[in-house]
């Protein structure tokens, strides 16, 4: 979400971490006022609610960025992945029976889901070995596995590739070098084998580990897309700013890999455009960086400052990646 949509929310905050919008959102599913801790904010607005078992999370994004058919969506796939048998959280049911309601707050509509809590603890690359590599691609091959047969009503990724020319007009070697990673992925084959629910960021942080098996949660980027590119991001931190995978982390890479095959096909030209599909999401992550930087206003608090500083240089490591990749093309 733009900083500027996460400020709005932040301000309603306490200092017990409470606010009245998760208030007026937690009510949907019985939580009474003050139940609801925030715990942070990005692609949704996410605070932790008490439960039998543990705790739950209440997670909401406002309809102005995100409208109620794509988070329904959502809800839909996380239950389906649960029901097929793949190692994910599941939304609960509102006492209605929806998984997702949209709930009128006092900075307008949010589209709201309550998720179970995984069980586990999340790992850092530092705590990976590959074992747990070989888990983790098998992991991500079940997810697509089960995600297969389900008919959600996802986005298609790597449309934000056709915003650069518009946004980046005077970034002339970007704009280049984007049209030629748009045109290779153009050209892809897009066969039920290779393409279709994706996940979209099931990278470690998104994961909980129990008994060497992981659980995965925060499917706010699920999508329509190339399984092998699901992989490429996933495996983000195996890999330098070249895209291509560190020579200290290829043992894990291959581990992933081959913890893939052993659940699902991924032949060598899947293999071959892990780095094609690299560059594509670096050059995606420009434009989401681009729009959620928005406008700096006179009184932007520290914590957005900051925000916005660390956003550029990512922003500045995400273009060299795009150029990168194109120049090999």
């Amino acid at each position: 979400m733009p900083l500027s949509e996460i400020d709005r929310l932040k301000r309603t905050v306490s200092a017990a971490w409470e606010s009245p919008v998760a208030d007026q959102a937690a009510a949907a599913w019985g939580y009474p006022a003050g139940t609801a801790k925030w715990w942070r904010s990005s692609a949704s607005h996410v605070f932790v609610l008490p439960d039998p078992e543990g705790k739950r999370y209440l997670r909401f994004v406002p309809d102005a960025y995100r409208g109620a058919a794509p988070v329904a969506a959502v809800g839909s796939l996380m239950e389906a992945l649960a029901a097929g048998g793949a190692a994910v959280v599941r939304p609960v049911p509102a006492p209605t029976g929806h998984l997702t309601m949209t709930v009128a707050t006092a900075l307008g509509p949010m589209h709201a889901m309550v998720v179970e809590a995984a069980s586990g603890e999340q790992l850092d690359v530092e705590d990976l070995d590959e074992e747990r590599a070989r888990a983790w691609g098998a992991a991500l091959a079940a997810v697509h596995d089960s995600a297969a047969p389900t008919g959600a009503d996802l986005p298609e990724a790597f449309t934000e590739l056709a915003d650069i020319p518009a946004r980046f007009a005077d970034d002339s070697a970007l704009v280049k070098a984007v049209a030629r990673l748009a045109e290779r992925i153009a050209a892809l084959p897009g066969d039920a084998s290779r393409f279709g629910i994706v996940h979209g960021d099931f990278e470690l942080d998104n994961l909980a580990w129990e008994d060497g098996r992981a659980t995965a949660f925060d499917f706010d980027e699920a999508a329509f897309s190339w399984y092998a590119a699901d992989i490429a991001y996933a495996l983000r931190d195996l890999t330098g700013p070249d895209g291509r995978f560190a020579e200290e982390h290829r043992g894990l890479a291959g581990a992933f890999i081959a913890g893939y095959r052993s659940a699902r096909s991924f032949d060598e030209s899947d293999l071959a455009n892990l780095r094609l599909f690299a560059g594509a999401h670096a050059a995606c992550s420009l434009v989401r960086i681009d729009s959620a930087l928005d406008t700096p206003g006179d009184d932007e608090p520290e914590w957005r400052a900051d925000l916005r500083a660390k956003l550029n240089v990512m922003a500045r490591s995400h273009r060299e990646l795009a150029l990168s990749v194109a120049e090999t093309l």
